[in-house]
């Protein structure tokens, strides 16, 4: 009896995990609905000017003329891909320049301490005096603008590497150096693993930060991507080319978070879970 109480109780929480995604999808969906509708409805009587505010009729044809038509730079689809290249690049250098010097800092406190003041004057500096700086080092292409995301997310990453290090559970280090572990084997068995919960998280916010620093790189200065095509609809007072090429981007940030996401679950798979799990995991 007991056994099938169990499997009643397990179909319940399936079930009520089930109603509770479907209407978080539902009210996903009736936001975007109720909010482009009094969009266009505004605009439609004029209430606010679609010179100045667009429309998402107006958005959509904009979109559909890059996509087939192209811009004044080339292809839509290229501008995509350039921006897509510098912030994957920028991500993975980020973060493993983040990793590295955070877990080498946290494991070395003299190195932190020498490093601290000059580590916090560069993370004070505004990242748009970063971009132009590189610019002016690294010309219009490609190379400036990876370094622009990279630093965004080397800082995320690396506070957060370093912060899960100092976390760590000395019972546990030493233990591992009773037991004969070198320094190494501390920081590979030890140390890296058990400040994977931090590093992780910082992740979701260096993703954004990478393709934010793309897009800024772009904005400076560039020949392609979707930064220059926004400027040049700034420039041009293209309300819709501006608000097209950045539901874009947010369309390439949700994907990027949902990829995210599930290698987050491989990695933590160990982790036990939350009692909000089972509601939010669709999330």
């Amino acid at each position: 009896m007991n056994g099938g109480r169990d499997i009643d109780l397990a179909q319940l929480a399936k079930q009520r995990a089930q109603r509770y995604r479907n209407l978080v999808l539902l009210g996903r969906i009736g936001t975007l609905v109720i909010f482009l509708g009094l969009w266009q409805i505004l605009t439609d009587l004029k209430i606010v000017d679609p010179f100045f505010f667009g429309s998402p009729i107006g958005i959509v044809k904009r979109l559909g003329d890059w996509f087939v038509n192209g811009t004044a730079y080339g292809s839509f689809w290229y501008q995509i891909w350039v921006t897509m290249e510098e912030s994957i690049l920028g991500f993975v250098f980020g973060v493993l320049a983040g990793v590295f010097f955070g877990v080498l800092l946290g494991e070395i406190p003299l190195l932190s301490d020498i490093m601290t003041p000059y580590i916090k004057m560069v993370n004070a500096l505004p990242r748009i005096v970063l971009g132009s700086i590189f610019v002016i080092w690294l010309g219009l292409g490609l190379p400036s603008k990876v370094m622009l995301a990279a630093v965004l997310v080397f800082f995320v990453v690396f506070f957060n590497a370093y912060q899960g290090v100092k976390s760590v559970d000395r019972n546990l280090v030493a233990h591992a150096r009773i037991l004969g572990a070198s320094r190494l084997d501390l920081v590979r068995h030890v140390v890296v693993p058990s400040a994977t919960s931090w590093i992780i998280a910082s992740l979701h916010v260096a993703l954004g930060f990478s393709i934010i620093g793309a897009i800024v790189g772009e904005f400076l200065g560039a020949q392609h991507g979707l930064g220059l095509v926004i400027s040049t609809a700034q420039n041009n007072f293209d309300t819709n080319g501006v608000f097209g090429a950045m539901l874009v981007i947010g369309v390439i940030a949700i994907s990027a978070e949902g990829l995210m996401g599930l290698a987050e679950k491989r990695l933590l798979a160990w982790r036990p879970a939350s009692a909000n799990d089972g509601a939010r995991n669709s999330i």
